[in-house]
């Protein structure tokens, strides 16, 4: 009789108990650590408030490692860009593409050249850039890494370190900014919006280094979600998610971002990434 007034407590109280799990989610680290955890707290906070569960947010080192830590099971959530979230999406069946900023629809990546190089603002890809020294971001970051690669493999008909006489991976956007400005690097690749945040905080010299070319657009960032976040957190969890983050307007949250606002992604919307990224071989195929 106890024993089975026992088991019949533990029933009700498992869903209870399945419930009172933290939500978990992270972010590719495409800018220095300090930042993240400063940008995402304040997310989490948001969809703790949004969600009424505990929301935590942990950091990862590297874009491969939000990516096992998506495919683990240790987040249930992330701040993809393009190609890891596609990567992502492929080892979880099931999950996808919630959300992407209003500017990630049509994202673009700049190539910038240190002042010593003499190439002009706006002057393009070129045959003097020729066994220059570049630097992408990170080996898995779809501005950093996947679309230059793709455009410079399309321009010069060759791998970069054909083309190049040196070339570089320097882990996320802001290194490859700083790297270039310092002169350790001649050319460099990155996110657009990392560039733009940094000059308009006064942390380049623009006098040192300058944009001379951008990418056509192309889709990037969104947010993830896996496919069975209904079964650990309640039948309609994941669209409650999505809606949270589609409902997000605070300015500062949207600016540390920075968006404007999200907008619905599906995770067909990414589907000239998953070629791409068969095509440079960085995904199974």
């Amino acid at each position: 009789m106890i024993k089975g007034l026992m088991l019949a407590l533990a029933l009700l109280l498992a869903p209870a108990l399945a419930s009172a799990a933290p939500f978990v989610f992270t972010a590719i680290p495409d800018e220095d650590e300090t930042r993240l955890q400063q940008r995402f707290q304040k997310v989490a906070d948001y969809l703790a408030e949004a969600l009424g569960v505990e929301v935590r947010f942990v950091p990862v080192k590297s874009y491969a490692a939000a990516v096992t830590a998506f495919r683990n099971n240790q987040v249930q959530l992330a701040w993809f860009g393009g190609l890891s979230g596609v990567q992502a999406r492929e080892h979880v069946p099931g999950s996808r593409a919630l959300a992407q900023g209003v500017e990630d629809a049509e994202f673009v990546t700049y190539f910038i050249a240190h002042e010593s190089t003499g190439l002009a603002h706006d002057s393009g890809l070129s045959e003097a850039m020729r066994g220059m020294t570049f630097t992408f971001g990170s080996k898995g970051s779809t501005s950093g890494r996947l679309m230059p690669e793709y455009y410079l493999r399309e321009h010069f008909g060759e791998p970069p370190e054909e083309t190049f006489s040196r070339v570089g991976f320097s882990g996320n956007h802001s290194r490859t900014a700083s790297l270039v400005v310092s002169g350790a690097y001649q050319l460099g690749a990155l996110n657009y919006t990392v560039w733009e945040n940094e000059v308009t905080a006064g942390n380049l010299d623009t006098g040192q280094v300058n944009v001379v070319w951008q990418t056509p657009p192309y889709p990037d960032y969104q947010w993830t979600i896996r496919g069975d976040v209904d079964e650990r957190f309640g039948e309609g969890f994941a669209d409650r998610v999505q809606r949270a983050l589609l409902d997000m307007d605070d300015p500062e949250l949207l600016a540390s971002f920075p968006r404007s606002g999200f907008i619905p992604a599906s995770n067909e919307d990414y589907a000239v990434i998953r070629e791409i990224g068969r095509a440079l071989e960085l995904l199974d195929r």
